[in-house]
């Protein structure tokens, strides 16, 4: 049985996580703050972590970066919040995924599964498919490395996998839910925001520089990037 910590202040949002969660077969481990949920990370093994933003003593942020120093457990953060800002903080942190509250119980399951999909997944790559070159740009897939005119750029986990995508689709445009599927594991089943993959793209942009033209729009598409 696998055990998630529902990180969590609102005693009436745990118990309905904590219930539904029991009823998909889970382990449910509760705890009200930073510091309940540091010390709950270290007596159990856990499998997933349900982290709220707004917490008493440590917040989500803080907590989201503790343990991914830590550990590569999935992390889904909930948050009340609905500006950009927040969602790619948590995302950047190493976060999988967030929902914005209010959330249906049914949106939160389909989206642990969704993570847990793409997680089980084995990710080979093909062995003449180990890097990208073009122009100054170089995308090493093994060293999850980019550099643009020999000079590397820090990119977060997530903009590596979209550069990577569109790297490894030789030039053919990829649409906004073929990205989010191949990075976060979504179907199209699911009801997601698919700005998440323009926000993405206009941060690859700004790092790319000079070779950020690369990355172009295809109209009513989505996104391709330009070999030589």
């Amino acid at each position: 049985m696998e055990t998630i910590l529902v990180v969590e202040d609102d005693k009436s949002i745990a118990k309905i996580l904590s219930y539904n969660l029991g009823k998909d077969g889970y382990r449910v481990v509760l705890a009200a703050d930073g510091d309940a949920a540091l010390s709950a990370f270290r007596a159990h093994q856990v499998d997933f972590v349900i982290l709220d933003v707004m917490l008493p003593k440590v917040d989500g942020f803080d907590l989201c970066r503790k343990f991914r120093a830590q550990s590569q457990v999935p992390i889904l953060m909930l948050t009340a919040k609905r500006e950009e800002v927040d969602r790619i903080l948590g995302l950047e942190l190493g976060a999988d995924d967030y929902v914005t509250k209010p959330f249906s119980v049914r949106e939160l399951a389909a989206r642990i599964k969704a993570i847990r999909r793409r997680r089980a997944q084995p990710t080979p790559e093909p062995a003449a498919a180990q890097s990208f070159r073009a122009g100054k740009l170089e995308v090493d897939f093994e060293r999850y490395e980019t550099r643009v005119r020999g000079e590397s750029v820090a990119l977060t986990p997530k903009e590596f996998e979209f550069l990577k995508c569109l790297a490894l689709a030789d030039g053919k445009a990829l649409s906004r839910n073929q990205l989010l599927e191949k990075v976060w594991g979504y179907d199209e089943s699911m009801e997601i925001d698919t700005n998440t993959v323009d926000q993405h793209i206009a941060r690859l942009r700004g790092k790319l520089g000079p070779e950020s033209g690369r990355l172009i729009t295809v109209k009513n598409v989505g996104y391709r990037l330009k070999p030589d």
